[in-house]
């Protein structure tokens, strides 16, 4: 069985992107830098952008991470937006979600200029991607691709069963796992939560790959497993327990233990696919440096 460890597949893009910064500064030139946006205190966000802001300095990006307290307006988020996107030493901007409830996502994530928008999630980046266009890839799912490539996961003519819709994981998902590119090819289902809970089962069972990104600790049972399948575990959810030092443990969507006894290749969480959504993270980067698309 083996382990997609997302500590060694990230460290190998790391260190392809910390090549090519150091061959930029060896040149005299600006390197790639990215703009994170912190709204609030939230603990997970928290966490997230500070792994963030370590890894551009780690792959030699400069980076800066502006912060806005929860109650800060939309237009003034807006202002700020609009000014990093004007800045022309700024190459990536990131806002980091969840927002507070009076401030509209649709509209923050639609303020980035499409060239800039390094998660992926503008509605523009998001219809080149289904049409197949060159582009800023959503950076869990380019994670995803990333980490099938560097352990050579073979995804053509596989059966593909991905368990969750959302605009950030599971649609661009089944998207890219079927387009036709080095990590596609593949028949992709995809389920949600209208499927009938005995039809993802049934559904699953089938599944040569299965991704799953629902944000429900231990989602999948070794029933859902087919024997050697590939197991892609997106979900990371804090979990209470007094017995852990810092109160809660991470659980992914799937039972580990259950996975790693039937399945071929499983991710762990942590140090999975949460580390690769970094790595496609700091390749947008790079890619909107260099102004590719």
């Amino acid at each position: 069985m083996l382990v997609l460890d997302g500590k060694i597949a990230s460290a190998a893009v790391k260190a392809s992107l910390l090549q090519k910064t150091d061959a930029l500064k060896a040149a005299g030139k600006r390197t790639p830098h990215l703009a994170a946006i912190l709204v609030g205190n939230n603990g997970a966000s928290e966490t997230y952008v500070a792994s963030k802001v370590k890894n551009c300095d780690e792959t030699g990006f400069g980076s800066s991470l502006i912060r806005f307290d929860n109650d800060v307006t939309e237009a003034d988020l807006l202002a700020k937006i609009h000014a990093l996107n004007e800045d022309k030493n700024v190459d990536g901007i990131l806002v980091q979600l969840p927002l507070p409830k009076h401030i509209h996502d649709e509209k923050i994530i639609e303020a980035i200029h499409p060239n800039k928008d390094v998660d992926g999630f503008h509605p523009m980046n998001i219809g080149r991607m289904v049409q197949g266009m060159d582009t800023f890839i959503p950076a869990t799912p380019y994670g995803v691709l990333l980490m099938l490539e560097y352990f050579k996961i073979e995804t053509k003519g596989k059966h593909v069963v991905v368990i969750g819709r959302s605009n950030i994981v599971g649609r661009p998902m089944s998207i890219l796992l079927s387009g036709d590119r080095p990590q596609g090819n593949a028949s992709v289902t995809l389920c949600h939560r209208n499927t009938p809970k005995e039809e993802t089962i049934k559904l699953a069972q089938q599944a040569d790959i299965l991704v799953v990104a629902v944000g429900i600790p231990n989602f999948v049972s070794a029933e859902m497993i087919k024997p050697g399948a590939v197991i892609i575990d997106v979900g990371i959810t804090r979990v209470e327990d007094a017995t852990a030092k810092k109160g809660f443990r991470i659980k992914g969507d799937v039972n580990y233990e259950a996975a790693i006894a039937k399945a071929s290749a499983v991710t762990p969480v942590p140090g999975g696919v949460g580390l690769m959504t970094i790595a496609g993270l700091l390749m947008n980067t790079m890619k909107a440096y260099e102004g590719k698309f």
